[in-house]
């Protein structure tokens, strides 16, 4: 069982498993009493459980769904081809099909997504669809307008109560594989990825190969995040090296950048370091003032990508 990830093997599989804010919670236990799910936009960072529930509440009503990535399979064609092999047949089990697409706000909101406003309406009567996003203004109107949007926001007055069902969940799961831990690691690495699920359950398996998890992974998860990013831009993988970004928006985009500048030579060729210094000062100094973190610290990296040398 060991080869599996725990954020798969451990999903919950009914609503009432989900650890979600109790408005979310009642939301999905009512679309499973009535026995239909509207067409749907989940919105909410990364983590938070937007696919997870989706899954939970089409296994509670026994509905047939099919999984797409929209990072990873966003071309037109491929979008029409599953969809239409997959919608103009009728359910095994009876019912309304569904299917959930996952990073829908990666999609083309020129070609792609208005493509998919048209799938949705010609295969409305046999398929329902559920969008999840990071940002949901990055969907166009005519999606929003076809779908019932869900923001996955966390009140502050909740946040303790589901990062205590969490901690009893994480520690669960580890006194099932035998891995010993301190309490505090534990409780430090959710307050620190809160409200992250998944991130929090990936680092933890990443580091209880040795068995035991203690205060030296909270040194090493800073690391292991840093080398990751200098791999994905050393292989030009521009959808990894925003997936950093988004997961990283938590951090002060300063101290992010100082712990690029300090890996610099252990990933970058001697020749590039002084143009990406200056890339990174500019960059830097531009955080001070513009309206849009990500924009701007994703813009920092493509350039790093595309000009540095890496080793």
């Amino acid at each position: 069982m060991e080869n599996f990830l725990w954020v798969e093997e451990y999903r919950p599989t009914d609503v009432k498993s989900c650890i979600l804010p109790q408005e979310l919670q009642d939301t999905f236990c009512e679309f499973v009493e009535q026995g239909y799910i509207p067409n749907l936009i989940l919105s909410g960072g990364p983590g938070v459980g937007k696919t997870t529930i989706a899954k939970a509440v089409l296994n509670q009503l026994g509905s047939t769904y099919m999984m797409i990535n929209g990072s990873e399979e966003s071309g037109i064609d491929v979008l029409r081809t599953k969809i239409k092999n997959f919608a103009s047949t009728v359910s095994l089990h009876g019912g309304r099909k569904y299917i959930i697409l996952d990073e829908a706000d990666y999609l083309n909101p020129q070609s792609t997504q208005p493509a998919l406003r048209g799938f949705m309406e010609e295969f409305h009567k046999n398929c329902g669809f559920i969008l999840t996003c990071n940002y949901k203004n990055r969907l166009i109107e005519p999606l929003h307008s076809r779908c019932s949007v869900v923001d996955f926001v966390i009140p502050k007055s909740e946040k303790p109560k589901l990062a205590t069902n969490f901690l009893k969940r994480v520690e669960s799961i580890l006194e099932q594989n035998a891995i010993k831990y301190d309490e505090r690691v534990i409780a430090e690495v959710i307050n620190k990825h809160f409200p992250d699920w998944r991130r929090v359950l990936n680092e933890l398996q990443r580091y209880s190969s040795s068995g035991s998890i203690d205060a030296g992974i909270l040194v090493n998860i800073s690391e292991v995040n840093i080398r990751e990013l200098m791999h994905s831009m050393k292989n030009k993988e521009f959808t990894n090296v925003r997936k950093w970004v988004v997961e990283n928006l938590d951090n002060d985009p300063s101290r992010l950048l100082r712990r690029i500048y300090s890996s610099l030579y252990d990933h970058v060729d001697n020749s590039s370091i002084p143009h990406v210094v200056i890339i990174l000062g500019e960059y830097q100094y531009k955080s001070a003032f513009v309206a849009d973190q990500e924009i701007n610290m994703l813009a920092c990296l493509t350039e790093i990508m595309a000009r540095a040398k890496f080793k």
